[in-house]
């Protein structure tokens, strides 16, 4: 069976850099990011059509990986409840129970990550501050009846 890992937490919490050690152990690490960045997108929030175009592929994808027995990472922000139940209910009919890496790292520190950001590849996209700060603001923290839950500090 596969092991299916959630990174959970507000941009410039670490997740990418997270998913990077999981993927250079084995695992195969899906993005959005990198997958719109591929497709020559360079600003977030991305268009509706394309995000959703590049979520069903990406749902797609884990569902072949875990048919062929692939370990996983979802190297996304699971930002909410509804998002992570929705990619938990995919992951039912092979009785998989996603695991969920929440990375916690200040306000402060994710901000300023984000500012930092240079928008040189698909993990380094920048953010209007006022944005960051919204995702940050209203992200969701994943719930003991969620499953298995990691917590990992960055700052």
């Amino acid at each position: 069976m596969s092991r299916v890992i959630f990174m959970c937490g507000p941009a410039g919490s670490g997740k990418s850099t997270i998913a990077r050690r999981y993927e250079a152990d084995g695992m195969v690490r899906l993005s959005v990011d990198t997958e719109a960045w591929a497709r020559g997108h360079r600003t977030m929030p991305l268009p509706e059509a394309a995000g959703a175009g590049i979520m069903a592929e990406l749902e797609q994808h884990l569902l072949t990986c875990v048919r062929e027995r692939k370990d996983v990472v979802l190297d996304l922000s699971f930002w909410s409840r509804e998002m992570r139940d929705h990619w938990r209910a995919l992951l039912l009919p092979s009785g998989i129970t996603p695991e969920i890496v929440q990375v916690l790292a200040s306000r402060e520190t994710a901000l300023a990550r984000v500012d930092a950001r240079a928008a040189e590849h698909g993990d380094d996209f920048q953010l209007p501050r006022a944005l960051a700060e919204i995702y940050f603001d209203h992200f969701e923290p994943p719930t003991d009846d969620e499953g298995p839950v990691t917590v990992i500090r960055t700052d």
